[in-house]
């Protein structure tokens, strides 16, 4: 059994952002060699999310609204975390709700999706580095 591990690192200058990366984890594949197995993307940090769905401008507006309506940023005295002098306890919700990290199987060397699927790191408290974590295992 082959095994990779290789970490992805961002710099989202804006609060908020959901970008694609199924490029950037076909790459991990190819550079792994395993045809068949498991990936594991997930998020390293407690304010930011992976998860799987449709790469479509209006559905990305939805979930902006939809998880601000959930969450929402101000003010931020309603949250009790931000008692400790953080500004970022929505972030936190938000990953909550859109998840840690996704697991896709590898079949023939490719990700082997569903119709339309594609692979996206949710930002919800950027401005900073973070890094997300792929995993790759099989033959």
């Amino acid at each position: 059994m082959k095994t990779y591990r290789k970490e992805l690192w961002f710099n989202i200058p804006s609060r908020r952002a959901l970008v694609n990366i199924t490029p950037e984890v076909n790459e991990c594949l190819k550079e792994s060699g395993v045809t068949e197995g498991f990936i594991l993307v997930n998020a390293m940090h407690i304010t930011a999310s992976v998860f799987i769905n449709d790469d479509e401008s209006g559905l990305h507006q939805d979930f902006e609204k939809w998880l601000e309506e959930l969450a929402p940023h101000e003010p931020v005295s309603r949250y009790r975390h931000n008692l400790t002098g953080e500004d970022n306890a929505d972030a936190h919700l938000k990953r909550q709700v859109m998840g840690r990290e996704v697991v896709v199987a590898v079949t023939g060397g490719r990700l082997d999706f569903g119709p339309w699927e594609q692979i996206f790191y949710g930002e919800f408290d950027g401005r900073r580095k973070k890094r997300v974590l792929v995993k790759i295992i099989g033959e």
